[in-house]
């Protein structure tokens, strides 16, 4: 067996059913999951009609590049979002099955094991979990640049010393962040952009969240679009981004890597090894998500009513603002006198509400657990049971008293 394997640490969730072993909630009370980013709203209609149109398309094997009209409409879809001058969806498009499969295979790809000293990737923390399972099984050394609670949650890149850049093949950014919802700043991304210049680090921008907000005005700024904005183009730059969010469809697995097309030749090699097409009944669906913004505007007003209600009422109990985006509220509990995982335990005991702890979304570094002390709290069921569980919590806070 692959001795990296034993790398691994427990997921998340994995952590979080330890914690509530033995733990009995109220019968009396329905369950409510704040735990898991699930979408819960309903697929748009014309999804499952283009899904079920193209159901003839299971008679034939996928290619691994995709067909040119899903690429086309990917790039279609990048170029009206950002802005941007120009895409090639030839030589810059790959679609994905997913970004999990994709922000987990890009470290396969672009980390050189055989270096003299062992490689870095640097992951933002707290995280998403994958991104640091792919660099140990790329035989890679994880750094965690910590969030700052003064800057928004946002990392801080000016504190990473400079022999950790110096060895740094890969650099995972999420943006909108999991779990915190900060956004990178086009400061940030010039700062990134000049040490990827300088040590030759290929950028991962995890983009999955980029359609949640809650002003139309200003949407969260892109990697492709940062890049534009600074006069640069995309070299060593790959934006990963799927439909689970922005569509409501996280079960058909659909997703693309855009960017550096010398980058995405070398990915395509590997990923043609790897197994990894999409259908080509998701690959119709896809399109007819990727071409219709509609359904997004009706996704992003429910998530912003349900933010604009539930933000106040927990607010009144735990150190909770409103994130730059996405669909999680990063909740401080230090009122309550409680760590981040007896907070959670238990509020599911008295409430049935689930929530995860920041502690196991995140790694000790330079002596800090920067999630310590948080709970994610998912705000992805409909308006009712969100407001319910907001109640809930909020009384088992003030019975903390």
């Amino acid at each position: 067996m692959n001795p990296l394997l034993d790398t691994l640490q427990p997921y998340p969730f994995e952590k979080l059913r330890a914690l509530f072993e033995g733990v009995e909630p109220p019968a009396g009370k329905p369950a409510i999951s704040f735990g898991i980013g699930e979408p819960k709203h309903a697929t748009p209609q014309l999804i499952k009609d283009a899904l079920v149109g193209a159901l003839d398309g299971l008679a034939s094997y996928p290619a691994t590049a995709g067909s040119p009209a899903l690429r086309q409409a990917i790039a279609g879809w990048l170029q009206r979002r950002y802005s941007l001058d120009a895409l090639d969806w030839r030589s810059q498009v790959l679609p994905a099955a997913g970004t999990r499969e994709a922000l987990f295979a890009i470290a396969q790809t672009v980390v050189d094991s055989r270096s003299v000293d062992r490689p870095v990737v640097v992951c933002p923390n707290p995280f998403y979990q994958i991104y640091e399972g792919a660099a140990l099984l790329a035989g890679a050394q994880p750094y965690y640049a910590n969030s700052v609670p003064a800057r928004n949650f946002a990392c801080d890149y000016a504190a990473i010393p400079p022999e950790v850049w110096a060895r740094t093949q890969l650099v995972y950014v999420c943006s909108p962040g999991n779990p915190t919802g900060a956004t990178v700043s086009l400061e940030d991304w010039q700062r990134l952009f000049d040490l990827s210049d300088r040590h030759r680090f290929v950028i991962a921008s995890d983009e999955c969240y980029s359609e949640i907000y809650f002003d139309e005005a200003t949407p969260p700024l892109g990697a492709l679009e940062a890049a534009q904005r600074l006069g640069r183009d995309c070299t060593r730059l790959l934006v990963f981004s799927s439909l689970s969010k922005r569509s409501n469809v996280p079960g058909m697995r659909s997703g693309f890597i855009a960017g550096d097309a010398a980058v995405l030749a070398r990915f395509l090699l590997y990923r043609t090894y790897h197994g990894s097409a999409l259908s080509p009944v998701v690959q119709a669906a896809s399109i007819a998500a990727w071409g219709d913004e509609a359904h997004v505007l009706d996704n992003r007003r429910q998530y912003a009513e349900k933010f604009a209600r539930v933000q106040p009422l927990l607010a009144e109990v735990l150190d909770v603002a409103m994130p730059d985006a996405g669909f999680y509220l990063w909740a401080k509990v230090g009122r309550t006198g409680l760590d981040d995982a007896t907070f959670a335990q238990r509020l599911y005991a008295s409430e049935h509400v689930t929530v995860l702890p920041g502690s196991f979304l995140a790694r000790e570094q330079d002596g800090l657990n920067p999630g310590a002390g948080y709970v994610r709290i998912a705000l992805v069921a409909g308006l009712d049971e969100c407001l319910e569980g907001a109640q809930r919590i909020a009384a088992f806070c003030r019975g903390l008293r």
